[in-house]
């Protein structure tokens, strides 16, 4: 797969990937009044890190969502712990971008349409549908405290394969 900056994409899903419940998961912590009562999601511990450390790489990381939440609050909530997405795809430019008028209904998430080489989801129907539709795909599953390790690894090996050096 040739991208056009030789830059390979990771994306990433929000709802139980990057945003999960202090009661289940460790996260990162509260923006403060009035912020938090603007973005009430919590972050998994490590998210900032992770996504920074992986642009320093030189990956261009995504979120790729079903959720309908706005390019502009994604963006605005991610500012406060100083992290910048190359790309956005929400539930809304999939629909305009892929589904569009097909008559079959595709998966809620396409990630190979927009040139992504890694997608990391927490969904097993969008894990199982990565090799019929042809992305990679990284299941997270609930707590785990190397998770941000095991998709940078991840990311390594699919590199390596898809631009040898």
């Amino acid at each position: 797969m040739n991208q056009s900056n030789n830059k390979m994409r990771v994306s990433f899903d929000l709802d139980e990937v990057l945003f999960v419940s202090p009661k289940t998961h460790k996260t990162e912590p509260e923006l403060h009044f009035p912020f938090n009562k603007i973005y009430k999601e919590r972050l998994r511990l490590g998210t900032p890190e992770l996504i920074n450390s992986l642009q320093e790489m030189g990956y261009e990381v995504w979120v790729y969502t079903s959720s309908f939440r706005s390019e502009k609050y994604i963006i605005g909530l991610f500012r406060h712990y100083h992290v910048k997405f190359d790309g956005i795809v929400n539930g809304s430019r999939h629909l305009k971008e892929v589904q569009r008028d097909n008559k079959q209904t595709l998966p809620q998430k396409l990630p190979s349409r927009y040139r992504i080489s890694l997608h990391i989801d927490d969904e097993a129907i969008v894990c199982t549908l990565g090799r019929q539709y042809g992305y990679n795909v990284y299941q997270l599953e609930a707590e785990d405290d190397e998770w941000k390790e095991k998709i940078i690894r991840q990311a390594e090996i699919i590199r390596k394969r898809e631009f040898p050096t």
